[in-house]
């Protein structure tokens, strides 16, 4: 876009007028993250004095719309690109078959391995051996989707309004796992609350984080 005649090209009118280069950000870096993850992200890298991690997050609600998760990454990573030394994406493959990581290969970023995050609560290897196990008719909650059980699944399938769909949608289930990443007796009994609506057999996993702490560290120190 050409500048009005007799505009001065100095910083002050290219940063008004939206045209300057972003100001770096020397020594940091940047986790784009499900939004779902903010409050363990952000517990993960306090404990362990990760100072100079910065956290933008996209909306939790992509959850339920897995097929607009590349596009959202792709638009943030090329956003903050020129502003950070090194960008992580923090998702999983999250329902994008195998799309996600195609992206960040492309973009030269990394993400967390794994299917999902209730693989990598769980620890991906201890979760792939349960489902070789036979763990195919499990719900899973972690402490995100217990706090907001009713904005991203009950009213979502519309529940809320026609309850008599529960046993067609869940008929398939047998019990709806809890993974806890915080340990928190009033959440489990929401989450047991939740169960009961599904009619669904409870069990708590207290997971902590998984592979996510470990993930993040990694990052934080390379």
């Amino acid at each position: 876009m050409p500048l009005p005649s007799g505009t001065s090209l100095d910083e002050k009118s290219l940063t008004e007028r939206g045209l300057a280069a972003p100001e770096r950000k020397t020594g940091r870096i940047l986790l784009i993250a499900c939004g779902a993850l903010a409050r363990e992200i952000l517990d993960i890298t306090a404990a362990n004095s990760l100072d100079h991690l910065d956290l933008t997050c996209l909306p939790a609600k992509l959850h339920l719309y897995p097929d607009q998760i590349v596009a959202h990454v792709e638009a943030a990573v090329k956003k903050h690109r020129a502003t950070y030394d090194r960008i992580y994406v923090v998702y999983a493959d999250c329902g994008t078959g195998g799309l996600l990581q195609q992206k960040c290969a492309e973009l030269g970023v990394e993400m967390v391995p794994g299917p999902h995050c209730y693989a990598f609560f769980e620890g991906n290897a201890k979760f792939q051996d349960r489902a070789d196990d036979g763990e195919i008719t499990a719900f899973y909650l972690t402490d995100f989707l217990v706090k907001q059980f009713d904005a991203f699944i009950w009213r979502p399938m519309g529940l809320d309004k026609n309850p008599e769909l529960r046993d067609m949608i869940f008929g398939n289930y047998t019990t709806l796992v809890y993974q806890s990443q915080v340990a928190d007796p009033h959440l489990v009994e929401k989450a047991r609350a939740c169960a009961t609506r599904m009619g669904l057999r409870f069990e708590h996993r207290h997971t902590g984080y998984g592979d996510l702490e470990p993930t993040l560290t990694k990052w934080g120190g390379a």
